[in-house]
């Protein structure tokens, strides 16, 4: 009898998403799931030609902040345009549930501090109808997106809801608040989230410079999440390790983490300018030594140098803290390219210095002078002698004259990006060695979050790029090595097993892909959000189709309308116990 499929993908080139050789077959879509794989005939079938073409599973990316997104948006721009089809959220402790009502305005100011969403934005589009991390699944699960969202639950949210005002504060979790910690943990894991997040990273402030909540947690409070996920019986733990501290003493505290929730642990893991010993290297032999004990502590590590972006119409440019640009922070660009062609104003700001209660802010600020013109097509691996205090020495100005006469090019749309991490040797020679090690996962791409100061959910464009299609012979990465890298291994290392592979019964996620016109575009500001907030995006050339549980939800790079996307839960607490 001859097999019914709802759509026939054909004579495409599969990637298995399992690290497999690519072939050459047609794929068979039956109620959301591959359902054929081979030489395939349906008359009835709806057939799209793949010939010449990449067949890969969706991209899976375990390391985003949709978390308000998701409750006012259906699509998860942008990297729902970047071929991911599952996104995991609540990463780094912050997020919205659970909340109490009078306690909001503390998860919204934090959320604004640490992932530059500002605060009008969450204000006006988040519906704040949940109370406990339950009920906020239950919102999201009665949503369509076009994509599918998988969430965990942040450690700053459960501090607050446990602690109320103690929680900003240095007072310690006494017994009561450690057990109730552990108690919410494992009600989260219960109710379908995939984990819990912490962070650890002294950067991690409100606008007004206040730590967030996770900053003042000792290993007690640490080791009380990890209990409630072992109580769970399911789940993973993700945290953001102290910048500052080093590689011993941090992976001394994960091991504990991990042999105390008894589940997968992950990291972030970057190579930071002031890294002079190569800490980062050591994360890597300590994952090794992790992996002869048997636990399961994985890095996530980032295909490109992480930076800043800066610009009029972004969040940060040199001059957005001095005393005479505040008239202005809320113009639009055309005014503020306007006003700032004024000779006046242009003396006056560049007489001031920038003012601040927040010390990372403003070494934000001060470290434009270390960036250069990110220019169109996206240049990643800037020349030092094009960085602008360079280019501004050579031109006979101070960097500040140099950089105000950038900002006002292209009609003040120019942006300035200062590759802060992973490019300290001017190279790319150690984010190579971490996408090659074998406990790391590619991540930290930070979608739905930093609008207006990072543009990182282009990654996975980007790693097929530059790693699969277009690196040198001696670095290059097999196109199977970054296809599985993009979809089975993150989908597999937080319990995501029916997708991210193409195989019989797998979800219907799938990419069709013309690499040779895969094409990133230069990041650009739009006036999309809630409240006329403004976002940075950036486009992708080159994805034929994306399809959601067999639904096509990109045509050509163009949304089709459809929602097939869903909130998936987390059913392995149920099946532990």
């Amino acid at each position: 009898m001859t097999q019914k499929f709802d759509t026939i993908i054909k004579n495409g080139l599969i990637y298995d998403g399992l690290g497999s050789a690519p072939y050459v077959a047609d794929i068979g879509i039956a109620a959301g799931q591959i359902a054929g794989i081979g030489q395939l005939n349906d008359d009835g079938a709806e057939r799209f030609d793949a010939s010449g073409l990449m067949v890969t599973p969706g991209f899976v990316d375990i390391h985003t902040h949709y978390d308000g997104q998701a409750t006012w948006e259906h699509r998860m721009a942008p990297s729902s345009g970047h071929g991911v089809t599952t996104v995991l959220t609540g990463n780094c402790g912050v997020g919205f549930a659970p909340c109490k009502p009078h306690e909001r305005d503390n998860l919204v100011k934090i959320m604004e501090g640490v992932e530059d969403i500002p605060e009008v934005v969450m204000t006006e589009g988040l519906p704040w109808s949940w109370e406990t991390f339950s009920e906020y699944l239950d919102v999201l699960g009665s949503r369509s997106f076009d994509l599918d969202i998988a969430t965990q639950v942040p450690h700053s949210a459960i501090r607050i809801y446990v602690m109320g005002d103690r929680a900003v504060t240095y007072d310690p979790p006494n017994a009561q608040d450690l057990s109730a910690m552990r108690d919410i943990t494992a009600e989260a894991i219960r109710a379908g989230a995939f984990g819990v997040s912490t962070s650890r990273n002294i950067m991690h402030r409100t606008v007004a410079g206040e730590l967030a909540p996770s900053l003042f947690s000792e290993t007690d409070e640490l080791l009380a999440l990890a209990s409630g996920l072992r109580d769970a019986g399911a789940g993973v733990f993700q945290m953001i390790p102290a910048i500052t501290a080093p590689a011993d003493e941090e992976f001394g505290l994960m091991r504990k983490i991990a042999t105390q929730a008894q589940r997968p642990l992950s990291f972030s893991l970057l190579q930071i300018p002031t890294d002079e010993v190569g800490e980062w290297r050591n994360f890597l032999n300590h994952l090794d030594e992790a992996k002869k004990d048997g636990l399961p502590i994985k890095a996530q590590v980032a295909p490109r140098p992480v930076g800043m972006l800066y610009g009029l119409d972004l969040s940060f440019h040199p001059f957005a803290l001095h005393p005479s640009f505040q008239p202005l922070r809320h113009k639009s660009l055309a005014e503020k390219v306007a006003a700032m062609k004024d000779p006046a104003l242009r003396a006056q700001l560049l007489a001031e210095q920038a003012e601040s209660t927040n010390p990372i802010t403003l070494k934000i600020v001060e470290n434009c002078k270390f960036g250069y013109m990110l220019g169109d097509p996206p240049n990643y691996e800037p020349a030092l002698e094009d960085r602008i205090d360079q280019r501004a020495a050579a031109a006979g100005l101070s960097v500040e004259e140099y950089a105000y006469d950038l900002l006002l090019e292209n009609d003040g749309k120019a942006i300035i990006y200062n590759p802060g991490a992973n490019y300290r040797d001017q190279n790319l020679d150690a984010v190579h060695e971490m996408l090659r090690h074998q406990q790391t996962l590619v991540a930290l791409a930070d979608g739905g979050a930093h609008y207006g100061m990072i543009c990182d959910g282009s990654f996975p464009t980007y790693f097929l790029i530059r790693w699969g299609r277009d690196a040198a012979a001696h670095e290059k990465i097999p196109m199977p090595d970054v296809i599985a890298a993009l979809t089975s291994q993150p989908a597999d290392a937080v319990g995501l097993i029916d997708r991210g592979r193409i195989s019989l019964g797998s979800k219907a996620d799938l990419n069709i892909i013309d690499l040779s016109s895969l094409y990133l575009r230069a990041p650009e500001m739009r006036q999309d959000l809630p409240a006329g907030g403004k976002r940075l995006v950036q486009l992708a050339d080159g994805y034929r189709a994306v399809f959601v549980s067999g639904v096509k939800t990109y045509d050509d790079g163009v949304a089709t309308g459809a929602l097939p996307g869903k909130l998936v839960r987390n059913t392995a607490a149920q099946l532990a116990h």
